[in-house]
């Protein structure tokens, strides 16, 4: 059986009611397999950087990442103590559904 989480919506609603996404570049902290970063790219964000620091998760991601999002995210393996972008680089940070 396969795991169908938020099938209504709820949760892009919900990010799409607090934030006015298109356009910006977002660094997404915990992104695990990519659910979460797809999401974001359908709501517009013009560039991706998602992290996660479990490599395997990262690997899922990237086979999954549809070729019309793969200019617009980043996948990369690292924890998030150790960034190391410049100040003022992202417009917006996520850490969501990661402990």
């Amino acid at each position: 059986m396969a795991l169908v989480i938020d099938p209504a919506g709820n949760e892009v609603r919900a990010l799409a009611r607090v934030m006015h996404w298109r356009g910006k570049h977002v660094l997404e902290l915990g992104c695990g397999g990519g659910r979460l970063t797809l999401r974001l790219a359908k709501l517009g964000a013009a560039r991706i950087e998602a992290r996660d620091p479990d490599q395997k998760l990262i690997e899922t991601a990237l086979m999954s990442l549809p070729h019309r999002y793969a200019h617009r995210i980043a996948y990369h393996a690292g924890r998030a103590e150790h960034l190391e972008y410049p100040a003022n680089t992202f417009d917006l940070v996520v850490f969501s559904w990661a402990l």
